[in-house]
């Protein structure tokens, strides 16, 4: 029988971790953990890998983010996707996702802390330039740079209307850019973790994660099926929350999260714009905005969660997929900018699900159930971090199951790539706010 198609009817099974979900991050983990040699199996209640949230993501890879850890952890992933054929240890290119170098450009605006932001890349090396207005309206035709803050939605009577000055410049990463396909590479992490003996099971839903003197003992589906392990990961996305539910025991997630409503909007601007080229990645706070090139010269626009957007919490397992009015406005805000835009009053996109904390920033930490683990509120910012994730977790697990006590003694994670070491307890489950955060989608 192929490594991924597990046969349910052969009961119990048993294996070294369980992992529920099988999108890009829970991906991520079965391929780091099957490279140790363990034998894993994911279990998603989708048809296939990556088929879930990873698909909708916008798949952006930056290197700025507000804690340093973060922005550490955004770096150590920036080389793992730049070289994703060696990254997967394929042997070409074939069939795989694609990295695609753009650079990207956060505008210096009141409400962006980008001292912080620029520290975090001194520290770590990280190279960027200082853009003058004169640069930004140069590499984008067209670019409108009065202000418009503070961010507005399209009831309100002075949307589109400047607020006085003018966006003062940006800062311009070179380490940054897109991955074409989410949901290639989360089926191409799949693939190479199935080389590995790794096994996926879809299609089933998780009835129940018994536990027995306070360890966990391993999942049975909604049809009866028991899959036995020492060990079982929460990678579920927005469903991580249902998931703990039916823990056998509470998981003492102190952070909230929750499965928050998202829509990226597709507009194709004029040629006469100039952009129509691959373009780069833009994070414009002012107007509460990123706008990410997308295939055929189109641009892709979501928020940046300023305050006038409001979360709204779905249930993941019944929600709507169509856009809403959320959508046309960050299209219109775009507009501010960009005048000759066009917007139309049906425009293309994606709605999908955020599983995001209350400070916007992971979790990946043990749970107060022995050998449960989680690996939530990853949503929105964590895609470019999946294959440092992976690795996270598989030395997380060997580091808890090996006797240690992470909640008093967190473990240091030495990253591959780069000279830094994480403190896992930036990723804890009790952990109060993080006062760093930008507490939106940048993290």
């Amino acid at each position: 029988m192929p490594a991924s198609q597990t046969d349910p009817t052969r009961t119990p099974q048993t294996y070294d971790v369980i992992i529920i979900g099988a999108g890009v991050i829970g991906c991520a983990i079965a391929y780091n953990m099957a490279r140790d040699g363990m034998k894993t199996l994911n279990v998603d209640a989708l048809p296939a890998a990556g088929y879930g949230s990873t698909s909708s993501s916008a798949a952006v890879i930056r290197t700025y983010y507000s804690t340093l850890d973060g922005t550490a952890m955004a770096y150590d992933g920036y080389h793992d996707w730049k070289h994703w054929p060696e990254t997967l240890g394929a042997s070409s290119d074939e069939g795989l996702a694609r990295f695609v170098q753009t650079g990207t450009l956060i505008m210096k605006t009141a409400s962006n802390n980008l001292d912080n932001v620029l520290k975090h890349a001194d520290t770590l090396g990280i190279t960027y330039e200082i853009w003058t207005p004169d640069q930004i309206e140069e590499s984008m035709p067209g670019y409108n740079l009065e202000c418009f803050s503070p961010v507005k939605t399209m009831d309100d009577d002075a949307f589109g209307t400047p607020t006085g000055g003018r966006i003062e410049g940006g800062v311009f990463f070179h380490a940054g850019g897109y991955v074409d396909d989410p949901q290639i590479a989360a089926r191409n992490l799949k693939d190479a973790a199935a080389e590995l003996g790794a096994e996926f099971l879809f299609n089933t839903r998780i009835a129940r994660i018994p536990a027995e003197d306070n360890r966990v003992t391993g999942v049975v589906s909604d049809q009866g099926s028991v899959f036995r392990a020492p060990v079982v990961i929460n990678a579920a996305g927005p469903h991580s929350g249902k998931v703990n539910g039916l823990l056998d025991g509470d998981a003492g997630v102190r952070i909230g999260h929750r499965p928050l409503r998202q829509e990226v909007v597709q507009i194709t601007p004029p040629e006469t714009l100039g952009y129509s080229r691959e373009g780069m990645l833009i994070a414009d706070n002012d107007i509460g905005v990123y706008i990410k090139p997308g295939s055929g010269g189109q641009l892709m626009i979501g928020s940046l969660n300023p305050p006038c957007d409001e979360h709204i919490v779905e249930d993941p397992d019944d929600f709507r997929r169509d856009l809403t009015d959320r959508a046309l406005t960050y299209a219109y805000r775009l507009s501010q900018r960009l005048p000759s835009l066009g917007v139309s009053q049906h425009p293309l996109g994606v709605a999908d699900l955020y599983d995001a904390t209350d400070d916007w920033l992971p979790v990946y930490d043990r749970s107060d159930v022995d050998g449960y683990y989680l690996a939530i509120g990853t949503s929105g910012n964590q895609f470019k971090n999946a294959i440092v994730a992976g690795r996270l977790m598989t030395r997380l697990v060997a580091y808890c199951e090996d006797g240690n006590d992470h909640d008093s003694a967190p473990l240091q994670f030495r990253l591959k790539h780069i000279d830094h070491t994480l403190n896992a307890a930036t990723f804890s489950r009790k952990r109060e706010l993080t006062k760093e955060s930008s507490f939106s989608v940048l993290g």
